[in-house]
């Protein structure tokens, strides 16, 4: 087992990475308080994986709460349902809630934390590849909107994550790449070693080969929390993890909830970002071909945006994104693998050509 310390201070807490770390009751254990216990996760997770997880907490009263599966339900009415049962069971202050889902049920389940009594303990236990690199790290928690993706929530760190590598072997194909996509934006933002290191084990990292997958996601996490302790609410140089996120959100909000996979419209914006980084002369054209590449071939990601979404889209959807000031759309894109920086001055003429850009994008 490995372990990733995030220093936020009194609120910094573990990351611990291995397999087979669901039967660990000796890491939760000094985490859980002396409340009662609400184990939230969905229709799909809790079928495979609740039992076990509830043999963490032997001896402590649990309250399960089960919900849909999907970025589709990734909304308010989660939020109330789990109020809902809490209030229902008269929980108090000292409930902690247990995340025992992918990003969604994560960020669902930290918001609720966030604002039940005005504030309670959770702890997140990831069991998709995007989570554990990703979501379930930092304290970003929240819902999405009719008009723009986790523009409602609150940040809210967890007492600590458990990523146990062994549930990723039951993920379908589809979400083992999706969470890909999570870790090559840490490399492309942080670390240009990574980045090599990734295109030269793609092919065993996509088969989930224990030794790589663990150093894939221990990796992830020391970046991201490296860059979590020194900006935790995201006012400086923590925006720099939304590589593809501008371009990203727009698609999934454009497209409908639920039809792209977050991971998947992140690989489309990562390169859109490469483009757009190489049209105004950031990175040189064969940089912004080799992160295509890598994306599409290594690791066989969708790369192209869907056709449908017009120009006069995306500005709107991204004008709504966190990052945009006064006005202006604000892009983190890339200097050169591995350095970022963010960018609001863009020309209009630059951005439509990368919107337009179609199948050319970093050709």
């Amino acid at each position: 087992m490995f372990t990733v310390n995030v220093e936020l201070g009194d609120r910094s807490y573990p990351i611990f990475i291995g397999d087979g770390l669901l039967g660990r009751e000796d890491i939760v254990a000094p985490y859980l308080g002396k409340g009662r216990i609400a184990i939230v996760s969905n229709d799909v997770v809790a079928p495979l994986y609740l039992e076990k997880v509830k043999q963490l907490f032997p001896g402590r009263e649990l309250l399960e709460i089960i919900l849909p599966d999907g970025e589709a339900h990734k909304t308010l009415d989660a939020i109330n349902h789990i109020y809902d049962k809490l209030l229902e069971g008269k929980f108090d202050r000292n409930t902690l809630l247990v995340a025992l889902g992918g990003g969604v049920v994560g960020d669902i389940t930290g918001f609720a934390a966030a604002t039940y009594l005005r504030g309670v303990d959770f702890i997140q236990i990831p069991t998709t590849l995007l989570a554990q690199v990703d979501s379930s790290v930092g304290g970003k928690t929240g819902v999405n909107h009719p008009l723009g993706k986790n523009m409602i929530g609150a940040f809210h760190q967890p007492r600590c994550v458990v990523a146990d590598i062994e549930v990723l072997r039951t993920l379908p194909e589809r979400e083992v790449t999706a969470g890909l996509a999570e870790v090559i934006k840490h490399a492309l933002i942080y670390d240009a070693a990574f980045f090599d290191w990734l295109a030269e084990n793609s092919a065993g990292i996509r088969q989930l080969d224990a030794g790589l997958i663990t150093q894939a996601v221990q990796t992830c996490c020391e970046i991201k929390a490296e860059i979590v302790a020194k900006d935790e609410k995201e006012s400086g140089v923590r925006a720099l993890l939304n590589l593809g996120h501008t371009f990203g959100h727009a698609i999934e909000t454009a497209s409908g909830y639920g039809t792209w996979l977050h991971g998947e419209t992140v690989s489309m914006g990562m390169v859109m970002a490469a483009d757009l980084s190489c049209r105004i002369g950031w990175i040189d054209h064969s940089t912004a071909n080799r992160i295509r590449t890598v994306i599409e071939e290594n690791f066989s990601m969708p790369v192209l945006p869907p056709a449908d979404i017009s120009v006069e889209q995306y500005v709107d959807l991204m004008l709504s994104d966190k990052k945009a000031e006064s006005g202006k759309i604000r892009f983190v894109l890339l200097k050169a693998i591995g350095e970022t920086a963010i960018e609001g001055g863009v020309e209009k003429s630059l951005l439509e050509a990368t919107l337009t850009a179609g199948a050319q994008l970093c050709r």
